[in-house]
């Protein structure tokens, strides 16, 4: 016997029946990874009806719940902008800075990951914790990009040893492979040391010693071609040698040669 309009209808309204498009909506879970448990019955993208999953896993094995996208969306990752930087981990020596974010969207049903929550660069604090000035002496000298001199807090002195920083160029004669190794944004700058080149570091306050009236590691006093020793701040692995080649009252390197004692 025919099959007339009315049992089309029928069928219809049959698959259109609770728990005929069961799917994520109705499982109410969305699952990380594969997960055989976060299972389903319902329609699924090859138009096909029955079991259906609702885990991250199903896009690839293709048998996700048709609702999957829209009970299930992806979600990445958010976070907050940067702390401010903290102060040096430890007075009085080369150590660390440290600045944090936090998250604030977890990732969810196969969004993009947390980016790195804490960073760290190299820093020297000049005064201990009661306030009086670090007396020791930092060998090899220390430096780092000319451009944070723009940013660090110059130190207030007194007028009658006030004396403005100076400038002394160097001739590089070796450098160790990881000033080319670093990934960090705060490292960059180390790719613009190299053997050979003549460099500008200057010194200024902080780094000019009260009583001294120099930089530790700017060589005043050594003899002439004698090897002095560096280090790159923020990346331990980024050192070398240069020799003194004379001290000026400005610096006249091109600014991607130009750097600061610390």
């Amino acid at each position: 016997m025919a099959r007339g309009p009315g049992w089309l209808a029928a069928a219809a309204l049959l698959l259109l029946a609770p728990g005929s498009q069961a799917g994520c909506a109705e499982l109410g879970r969305c699952c990380r990874g594969r997960d055989l448990a976060c299972v389903s019955s319902g329609w699924r993208p090859d138009r096909s009806h029955g079991a259906c999953y609702c885990d991250q896993a199903c896009s690839r094995t293709m048998d996700c719940c048709r609702d999957y996208p829209q009970a299930c969306p992806e979600v990445s990752c958010a976070v907050s902008e940067w702390s401010d930087w903290s102060a040096c981990a430890e007075p009085c020596q080369t150590t660390y800075r440290v600045r944090r974010r936090h998250v604030v969207q977890e990732p969810r049903n196969g969004g993009e990951a947390c980016p790195p929550l804490e960073e760290k660069a190299g820093c020297v604090e000049y005064w201990n914790q009661e306030g009086a000035e670090c007396k020791q002496s930092l060998i090899p000298a220390l430096i780092t990009t000319g451009g944070y001199g723009n940013a660090r807090k110059k130190r207030a002195v007194s007028s009658e040893n006030e004396r403005s920083g100076y400038c002394v160029e160097f001739q590089i004669t070796a450098i160790t492979e990881g000033c080319v190794q670093g990934s960090s944004s705060y490292t960059q700058w180390m790719r613009y040391l190299s053997e050979g080149h003549t460099v500008c570091v200057e010194c200024q306050y902080p780094a000019l010693d009260s009583r001294s009236l120099h930089c530790y590691g700017d060589g005043s006093g050594s003899e002439k071609n004698q090897l002095l020793h560096w280090q790159a701040m923020g990346n331990p692995q980024c050192r070398g040698t240069w020799r003194r080649v004379r001290q000026l009252h400005t610096c006249s390197c091109p600014s991607v040669h130009s750097f600061l004692f610390i």
